[in-house]
């Protein structure tokens, strides 16, 4: 007898009443009664019900296995449609006793555990949901980008020189010279807009800041958006707007990963409420020199933004210019702030904060070969150094500007989650390698 073809489990109520299937998967659960044994499959597309006879050799949940049997209706099955008169094949031998009960409805561990765990336990449902929200925003963030122009890029992870945030990288031999692994694309984005003029680039990023906190990772995946031809940090700012759209609608997509993750999906605003960095300050009663907000001052605002727009998002410009890199562009706004330095002790550069956390960091760069150089030697350097860098800019670059997004941060939002490894699939920190 001929096997038939593969079935997945979502595919099983399409399939006529006496059709002979055959499904692959998981072990998902196993149900023993006194004349009948109940399976609960598994795949990647969700759940189907196996009867077997009472008496049948079942292997320990989470084993693979193949069941080829007949397509039968019944109301109480999911979809409406279970396998009965069926033959269950071990395809491996009996999987071990996993660190969790992975069919009950929730995944009630530890993170060490989940973390410790990680190859297992995402198989979770509600743990896999997860990151079907983080797929689903990728999906989401470059369909978005590609319908404005955009063309994807790939930039090398491994740099020869460490200039961009000073001592805060990883050093790597390569082949007996020393070498540094990237903390953003930003320089290579920048020189590919000379080339593309609208590039995004999707990839890992680095840096070696010995934070252990909720909020903080060693690497993660950063949604990087660079593009020439703006005016100012507000035009990029309007491209961030819409691509955050984007991302929302094609998470919600994911309708079953919402429901099993209970994510709060935001309404994202046609225009993003914009305060100025000064008057963040001033409203979250931080002292008016402060250079940064604190994570307390983020979250007041976050508050604020909720209780007077209806927002979950707010953009804080103009963050002072010695705060933000050589490359960020001065503030060129009608609201300069006060003193004798305004306006260049302001940016055009912004943050923007979901939910009250700091999820994005963008602005309008420098494009003249002439300013990097000033900018350069304030900061005691020579410009020679970052000669391969700034020879776009020698031939002649667009005023330019961009974005990064945080990916797990965003999930993490989404989902609520309290610490952000909870949302990442194999998370690198200060304590962390393995798995």
């Amino acid at each position: 007898m001929t096997t038939p073809p593969r079935t997945l489990c979502s595919h099983l109520p399409s399939a006529a009443p006496g059709t002979a299937v055959t499904l692959e998967g998981w072990v998902h659960r196993r149900r023993e009664l006194a004349r009948i044994t109940f399976v609960v499959l598994r795949d990647r597309s969700g759940f189907a019900q196996v009867v077997l006879p009472a008496g049948t050799a079942v292997p320990p949940e989470e084993t693979t296995v193949r069941v080829t049997g007949t397509a039968t209706a019944n109301e109480q099955a999911p979809g409406g449609v279970e396998v009965t008169g069926a033959v269950l094949e071990p395809l491996t031998e009996p999987a071990e006793t996993s660190p969790a009960e992975l069919w009950r409805p929730s995944l009630d561990v530890s993170l060490p555990t989940l973390l410790d765990h990680a190859p297992v336990l995402w198989r979770h449902p509600a743990q896999r949901a997860r990151w079907q929200l983080a797929a689903a925003s990728l999906r989401g963030f470059r369909s978005t980008l590609d319908g404005l122009g955009f063309t994807e890029v790939t930039t090398p992870k491994v740099v020869g020189t460490a200039t961009e945030s000073g001592a805060n990288v990883f050093p790597v031999d390569w082949f007996g010279r020393p070498a540094y692994l990237a903390q953003s694309p930003q320089f290579y984005k920048q020189q590919l807009v000379g080339v593309f003029e609208r590039v995004y680039e999707v990839g890992p990023v680095f840096r070696a800041e010995p934070h252990d906190t909720v909020r903080h990772l060693a690497e993660y995946r950063s949604l990087d958006v660079e593009l020439g031809s703006v005016r100012d940090h507000r035009e990029v700012l309007t491209v961030l707007r819409d691509v955050l759209a984007g991302m929302v609608e094609a998470a919600a997509s994911e309708e079953a990963a919402v429901a099993s993750t209970g994510a709060s999906l935001p309404v994202v605003p046609n225009e993003v409420p914009v305060f100025h960095f000064a008057d963040a300050l001033a409203l979250a009663g931080a002292p008016a020199d402060e250079p940064d907000l604190a994570p307390e001052h983020e979250r007041a605002l976050g508050a604020w933004a909720l209780a007077e727009h209806g927002s979950d998002f707010l953009a804080v410009e103009g963050y002072p210019m010695a705060n933000r890199p050589f490359y960020t562009h001065p503030w060129t706004g009608d609201r300069p702030g006060t003193g004798a330095e305004a306006p260049a002790k302001w940016s055009n550069s912004f943050d923007l904060l979901f939910r009250g956390l700091e999820l994005v960091t963008g602005g309008q760069r420098l494009h003249r070969a002439s300013d990097y150089e000033r900018a350069i030697r304030a900061r005691g350097e020579d410009p020679a150094a970052y000669d391969a860098y700034l020879q776009a800019f020698r031939h002649g670059m667009p005023p330019h500007g961009g974005f990064a997004i945080g990916l797990e941060r965003w999930v993490g939002r989404l989902v609520g989650a309290a610490n952000i490894r909870e949302v990442t699939l194999f998370p690198r920190d200060l304590n962390r390698l393995s798995p």
